[in-house]
């Protein structure tokens, strides 16, 4: 692990008892002496549950249910519980829970070799997701701090529509490249809305000066570890702290976030102590933890590529947003209606160079870091996906980001890192803005607002999104969106009907200028989906949606 200038000393001597903590937290003891360690146990189905989709209350927080509801996003049995007869189950056989996934219907188990070949056999496992590589590397391990001389000791007035622009001091350029200025003077800050940060550690954060006004006024409304399975999350690594500064901080001629009004759950899911397995779990937990308590914008700077077991690490064909454990995850939290939003990897003039896990799945948004001036930052990771995708998807400044950091002071950062919070407050306030929107629209707005949306590429994706340019774009939305059209090979088509009742079953019918259908499918669900890649040739096509009496047909052009 490279060192980051800020925090060499201390992270230097920690590593010199790496191998002891390994032991202890991944390796420990029974008091028969067998070795016990973690897996994710898979189950067979959710028969005989006595959760039902029909009352979501019993399992998801009403705020999550009318996210749901305003997106006509319906409750699946996915979201479903974890059967609790099945844990017993597992308790009974010898294998102690640490946390269950509703999505993946899975258990993480800690277990000896024989209670874990015990459980194996029983009739209700269907496998273990450890079975195939599963690791984690942080996005951040390359990334380099420079303290300043000034302080975050002041808090300056909030603007208002009526309020002139507020005095973003050092932060002035990251906020106005994204046009977040213009949104903080039309009077949308984040208020109302709740953004789920899942990082390493926040390190201070209910100290430092600069997040006083998130703490004074409550807006930190939930907090855990999943390292530790303990709730606090403010003695442990700096990284997270930086990050949700870019989005909360309100320190006046220095530092104001993109959603400084936002409230906040803050996860702890990396251990940076070690580049193991579990934290893709742990990702998929505090996702889950994040859709259940109805977070609207996910922030994540973390990315899963190779690990301290090089037989465990990725290749970047599994870079296709459907193999490692934490893309799966960041999908279906999408499908819950979060707008995701994570880090790309600063491996681009590595040896890996291509992005990083869960940034290649397909409806989250990849951010790439820019300099000041809006050009591609040299660490920035490249895409496409393995599967031909673009991505990155966005870009925000990540090169001399302006961030705070745990003494109380304002310094300056490189890294994705800390372009994806700057960006997922933009994504926050643009949705308080237009809140008729679902997470999908919101992200296709946000990438049809890029710079370079008409031309996009393997560095920056869609470019740099703006505030207005995204706002502009909600003017075309009606009941039928297909984007992009026209389209290219490396560009994934979206088809939303909204005006489609969750759950009514549709055809879709794709045929060339000549009548002859090319492709046709039937969905049921989610009243939107992604065109498969078809290689087609350049010209005109037709995409037609029927659902009973319904029916809409559009054009799109293939490049």
């Amino acid at each position: 692990m490279a060192l980051n200038k800020y925090t060499a000393s201390g992270l230097l001597e920690k590593s010199k008892t790496f191998c002891f903590v390994l032991l202890l937290v991944l390796s420990q003891f029974s008091s028969f002496g067998q070795v016990t360690r973690k897996y994710l146990v898979l189950l067979r189905d959710k028969a005989n549950t006595p959760y039902s989709i029909s009352k979501p209350e019993q399992f998801l927080s009403q705020r999550s249910i009318l996210r749901r509801q305003k997106q006509n996003i319906p409750v699946l049995e996915r979201d479903l519980p974890v059967n609790p007869a099945y844990l017993t189950q597992l308790q009974q056989a010898g294998g102690k829970i640490w946390f269950s996934s509703r999505w993946m219907n899975a258990v993480l188990v800690e277990a000896s070799d024989a209670t874990i070949a015990t459980i194996q056999n029983l009739s209700i496992v269907k496998g273990l997701e450890f079975g195939r590589s599963l690791a984690n590397a942080r996005i951040s391990v390359t990334e380099t701090q420079t303290t300043t001389t000034y302080t975050a000791d002041r808090f300056g007035k909030f603007g208002t529509v009526d309020n002139p622009p507020l005095n973003y001091g050092s932060s002035q350029d990251q906020v106005t490249q994204l046009g977040a200025d213009k949104m903080h003077q039309q009077g949308y800050h984040g208020e109302g809305m709740l953004i789920g940060v899942l990082d390493s550690g926040f390190l201070n954060a209910n100290k430092v000066a600069y997040l006083k006004p998130v703490f004074a006024e409550n807006r930190v409304l939930a907090t855990y570890d999943f390292v530790k399975k303990e709730t606090s999350v403010y003695e442990d690594d700096w990284h997270g702290l930086s990050c949700l500064s870019t989005i909360a901080a309100t320190a006046d001629n220095q530092l104001y976030g993109t959603a400084y009004k936002a409230s906040f759950i803050l996860l702890r899911t990396e251990d940076v102590n070690s580049e193991k397995q579990i934290e893709e779990a742990n990702w998929l937990f505090g996702a889950e933890y994040a859709d259940s308590a109805g977070v609207d914008v996910i922030s994540s700077s973390l990315g899963y590529t190779e690990f301290d077991d090089a037989s465990t690490s990725y290749t970047y064909q599994n870079m296709d947003g459907k193999t490692t454990l934490c893309s799966r995850a960041a999908q279906i939290a999408t499908e819950t209606g979060m707008v995701v939003v994570v880090a790309a990897g600063n491996e681009g003039s590595s040896a890996w160079h291509y992005l990083s896990a869960p940034s290649d799945a397909a409806s989250v948004l990849a951010v790439a870091a820019v300099t000041q001036t809006g050009t591609r930052a040299s660490f920035s990771s490249f895409g496409p996906s393995a599967d031909g995708r673009v991505k990155p998807d966005l870009a925000a400044r990540g090169q001399g980001t302006v961030i705070g950091i745990p003494n109380g002071l304002i310094a300056t950062g490189d890294g994705t890192s800390f372009a994806t919070p700057l960006l997922a407050g933009l994504a926050t306030g643009f949705w308080q803005a237009h809140p008729r929107l679902t997470a999908a629209q919101v992200t296709t707005a946000l990438r049809r607002s890029g710079s370079q949306s008409g031309t996009p590429d393997d560095q920056l994706g869609y470019g740099i999104p703006n505030f207005e340019r995204a706002s502009s774009v909600t003017d075309s939305y009606g009941p039928f969106l297909i984007y992009p059209n026209p389209f290219t090979d490396s560009q994934s088509v979206i088809v939303q009907w909204s005006e489609l009742e969750a759950n009514t079953p549709f055809d879709a019918t794709l045929s060339n200028a000549a009548g002859r259908t090319i492709w046709q499918n039937q969905y049921t669900g989610l009243p939107s989906f992604v065109l498969p890649n078809l290689n087609l040739s350049a010209g005109v096509y037709f995409m037609t949606l029927v659902a009973g009496d319904k029916k809409k047909t559009m054009k799109l052009v293939k490049q």
